[in-house]
């Protein structure tokens, strides 16, 4: 595949791929996706690669969410799909025998989030911030966030979290347990990297194994398929029109309930 908005770089037995939108600061559109989607097949084919960072492009983010212009539109058949798409993709980031680290250089909303949370590891740069504010679009996480927060720091911080569409900063996802490290945005990703090195001196295969087993106590294919529905819900109510209307006008929604 010829990737127009990535950046591989291969050093040996480390791929680190970086999200190259800084225009729209790295927002996730079908074409990203797609690309991700085509880089970690790769990167799990290719027996040469035993670790893999991703990042994104500047200093402002890592991903800033997803394109909301192509969301705004999908009916709620499309927005099954979409969802259920999403989540293939982040999966198979979580579900690679390879370790994934997320090096979180900025914003991390939303789908930027949401494919932090399917990373085996989370690095982030002293003035990143993390936030699932989707229901102030009026819609719910798509992509697997409404089961993998939970999962990382307990269910009564992702209820809030989540349902008040708040952003926090490095340093609380670290006291929470959203990020293992918080380092200044100089030394992001010579950490990151740091870290591979010393997985990098274990066994190839045992990595492998615990990666699977980890994942096991996780796997509840039911939570997925609600959150698929419930987004694909969403997308044909009024608030939804208008969530994503006032974001796009740079306004103050005004939900109704409906």
């Amino acid at each position: 595949m010829d990737y127009k908005n990535l950046l591989l770089e291969k050093n040996e037995n480390l791929l680190v791929i970086t999200i190259n939108r800084e225009s729209k600061l790295n927002a996730l559109n079908s074409k990203t996706l797609e690309e991700i989607k085509d880089a970690f097949q790769n990167a799990y084919d290719d027996e040469s690669i035993r670790a893999i960072i991703i990042t994104g492009k500047g200093e402002k983010a890592f991903v800033a969410g997803a394109d909301i212009s192509e969301i705004k539109d999908l009916n709620e058949l499309n927005a099954r799909k979409f969802s259920e798409e999403g989540q293939e993709i982040f999966q198979s980031i979580e579900t690679c025998p390879k370790p994934v680290i997320a090096a979180v250089n900025g914003f991390a909303l939303g789908g930027g989030c949401e494919l932090a949370l399917a990373c085996h590891i989370r690095i982030a740069s002293d003035n990143a911030k993390f936030g699932l504010p989707e229901v102030s679009l009026g819609i719910i996480p798509g992509y697997g966030g409404t089961q993998r927060l939970p999962q990382l720091v307990g269910k009564g911080i992702a209820n809030e979290l989540i349902l008040t569409g708040d952003m926090i900063s490095a340093q609380r996802g670290y006291e929470i347990g959203l990020v293992n490290h918080v380092v200044p945005q100089e030394q992001l990703m010579e950490k990151a990297k740091g870290l591979v090195n010393k997985i990098l001196k274990k066994a190839p295969l045992a990595v492998s194994h615990a990666i699977d087993c980890i994942n096991a106590s996780f796997s509840h294919n039911t939570g997925y398929q609600t959150e698929a529905n419930a987004f694909s819900s969403a997308i044909k109510t009024d608030d939804f029109v208008e969530g994503t209307s006032a974001f796009l006008e740079k306004r103050k929604a005004i939900f109704q309930g409906k």
